[in-house]
């Protein structure tokens, strides 16, 4: 983590500052020279022997006793450092952060743990919680593999991180693990919030089924029926409905609650209650815990300094959104168009670093074969009616309010060939499901975003972009410095409070993820 050099520096301090009297209930995680103990660095060797299942963490509990001088870590001359405790109660709670990996050998720790005498603890006590270290930041921090990663489409950077320097800092300062904030990014504690309150639900079976009367395709308000009290009930327990009247009318209560629900996952309330919000609302509790578990181990790949960039452009390819951050603040939010399920939109990031006002389309080889080509044998004049024209072997439709890419797009080259962009089509932004495109990411607010983008630079001004946009000739201009672009894929979003939106899984990327994370539990 990039934030392991500055814990370092802030904590480089209080090392030299340790004094070797310590008060045995308020002992610090550092250890003075004095108190620590020594043993035979090839005990180490045996206690892999005997512990097989933690063979995957040697090299690096290796690196951490070398680095020490072959010196315990988790005791001293008085016994057990409060910090292990600490440890030993995150690792009590991992269902909380949503592992479903199984602590190995859990039996033997503790029993270490109960021991309440601990001064003769041996090599193997030490090595034992050294290893339970590993397998924490392992599946709460780090997650499954890159690679593994990788096969779920996800080719967003994953950050290399050193949990053994980040020992370091956490001996230090043990409370950097107990206060839910620096390690992952802030959505990761968001949906914890939001996995506690699903199985609390989950505890009390209070979920149940709802079900439109016979024959009835819609409820609206001032109607009454037995399925307004179960939709009254788990707007309820989901956070959009303060109180559970119990009553079977359609009331105004019960419309403002629907029409959060509806807002909060981006879609305008109709003032009906019909089939696919009952579809929606019907998805099993332990599905819906499954995919925030899902939706949590894809915070563990985002680098938590992500969000501190100076500026940020991300994209939520199954929300349809793109949001514009500015020092840490959202400036700019739009509705966006992405790729449909055949074109999908790659999940990776780049660097915005171009402007194309009045854009030509250059047409990819594929769309020329599957789609110009064939309009072109149908009618003569599909090119001219298209506003296109040939260009050195391609074809390339002319700049123009007509252009599918609209009036301006937004570079940062990469070898998808993805990029963002307008569109004349707006009366596609108003659809709910909107996996249209041949991958790049139509923006409605291109307009909007250009300004915001452009903000600060003295050569330009909103007069300046709206003649630039419709001038009908082709114009670049390079940013002033480069902005992060990231397109990630999450199908849960939680706020502050754990009061959690889902996306429909539009790519069906949620059950591969699920399978590898259930697989690698076992």
């Amino acid at each position: 983590m990039k934030n392991l050099k500055l814990y370092l520096i802030l904590f480089a301090g209080s090392l030299l500052m340790t004094v070797s009297c310590k008060k045995k209930d308020e002992k610090s995680a550092v250890v003075a020279p004095e108190d620590l103990v020594k043993f035979d660095s090839t005990q180490i060797a045996s206690f892999f022997v005997k512990y097989p299942d933690f063979k995957s963490f040697e090299s690096e509990i290796k690196e951490v006793y070398k680095k020490r001088n072959y010196h315990y870590v988790w005791y001293d001359k008085d016994g057990r450092i409060d910090f292990a405790e600490v440890l030993y109660n995150r690792i009590n709670q991992l269902k909380n952060d949503g592992v479903q990996a199984e602590m190995p050998y859990k039996k033997q720790i503790d029993e270490l743990f109960d021991q309440r005498e601990s001064k003769k603890a041996g090599p193997e006590s030490d090595f034992l919680v050294s290893s339970m270290y590993f397998f924490y930041t392992k599946n709460v921090l780090q997650g499954l593999d890159p690679e593994k990663s990788k096969q779920t489409g996800w080719y967003l950077p994953r950050e290399n991180v050193s949990y053994v320097d980040y020992l370091d800092s956490l001996l230090k300062d043990p409370y950097l693990i107990k206060k839910d904030k620096g390690e992952l990014i802030g959505q990761y504690y968001n949906l914890k919030k939001a996995l506690h309150k699903f199985r609390e639900i989950q505890k009390a079976g209070s979920w149940g089924k709802i079900e439109l009367p016979e024959g009835v395709k819609s409820l609206k308000p001032g109607d009454s029926s037995s399925a307004i009290v179960q939709i009254r009930k788990k707007l309820f327990l989901i956070g959009d409905l303060k109180n559970d009247s119990g009553k079977s009318v359609f009331d105004n209560d019960l419309k403002d609650a629907l029409t959060k629900y509806e807002s909060r996952h981006h879609r305008k309330f109709d003032d009906k209650i019909g089939p696919a919000i009952v579809k929606e609302m019907n998805v099993s509790v332990e599905d819906r815990i499954k995919t925030i578990i899902v939706n949590m181990e894809r915070c563990r790949w985002i680098n938590p300094e992500t969000m501190n960039s100076k500026e940020l452009v991300a994209v939520n390819i199954p929300s349809y959104r793109m949001q514009y951050f500015r020092d840490g603040k959202r400036v700019l939010e739009s509705n966006v168009v992405v790729g449909k399920e055949l074109n999908q939109t790659v999940i990776f990031s780049g660097e915005m670093s171009y402007i194309v006002f009045s854009p030509y389309w250059n047409i990819p080889p594929s769309i020329i074969k599957n789609e110009i080509k064939p309009g072109m044998d149908a009618d003569g004049d599909y090119l001219a009616k298209h506003n296109m024209e040939w260009n050195n072997g391609n074809v390339r439709q002319k700049p123009g309010k007509n252009n599918s890419l609209g009036l301006v797009k937004f570079m940062f080259p990469n070898s998808n060939n993805i990029y963002l962009h307008d569109t004349p089509a707006k009366s596609l932004f108003g659809r709910d499901t909107r996996a249209l495109s041949h991958g790049c990411v139509r923006v409605e607010k291109a307009k909007e975003l250009a300004n915001a983008i452009l903000e600060g630079d003295k050569k330009w001004n909103a007069k300046k972009i709206d003649e630039a946009m419709n001038a009908g000739t082709e114009k670049h201009y390079t940013l002033n410095h480069k902005i992060p672009v990231y397109i990630a894929y999450f199908t849960a979003w939680a706020d502050e409070n754990g009061t959690v939106s889902f996306y429909q899984d539009i790519y069906k990327k949620d059950d591969k993820l699920a399978h590898l994370l259930y697989t690698e539990a076992k």
